[in-house]
């Protein structure tokens, strides 16, 4: 039996990335990002009584606070956005990166309530609201990530009657004569 040549050491071929749909990917994890921090005060102050970022007064959406948290949670989702598209251009394992990367940044925002004046239950259900918004976006964008990239050459586009491809296999016209 022959064994068929291959190069362990060669460069594997290049993926293409589809800029439209990493970044579509992004908006619908940074509207998810938003809505897991409204559902989460909403859990923790309607149903829980636990008075997270307002005082209980405040009703169980909490005050302008809640909109203000969950606008930060869909910007960090973009931002996200932005960071995975440049590893996926420029670094080697991109997808490693992404993961530590927002990994230690959503451990940051996950203590970060802990240095506050509030209460313990206070405390630790924004801790967990930033911990399950953080785990959907790293999840979420992973998966947009690899759904983004095309693996190898494109397939040529098929040329019309009449139509030649050019060099990147897109149609082109034929010249007159």
């Amino acid at each position: 039996m022959v064994e068929p040549d291959v190069d362990l050491y060669a460069e594997p071929e290049p993926g293409r990335l589809n800029p439209g749909r990493l970044w579509a990917g992004g908006v619908a994890t940074a509207v998810v990002a938003a809505l897991v921090v409204i559902a989460g005060v909403y859990i923790a102050r309607g149903i829980l009584g636990i008075p997270v970022l307002a005082p209980k007064a405040a009703g169980s959406f909490g005050s302008s606070v809640t909109a203000v948290y969950a606008a930060v949670a869909a910007a960090g989702a973009l931002l996200a956005t932005g960071l995975l598209h440049i590893l996926l251009l420029e670094t080697p394992r991109p997808l490693s990166f992404f993961t530590w990367i927002t990994a230690l940044a959503d451990l940051i925002l996950v203590v970060a309530p802990f240095s506050q004046p509030a209460s313990l239950p206070s405390k630790v259900f924004t801790a967990v609201i930033n911990l399950v918004a953080g785990v959907a976006v790293i999840s979420l964008l992973t998966g947009v990530a690899r759904s983004a990239m095309q693996v190898g050459t494109p397939r040529p586009v098929p040329s019309p009657p009449g139509m030649q491809p050019n060099a990147r296999g897109a149609p082109r016209s034929r010249p007159p004569g």
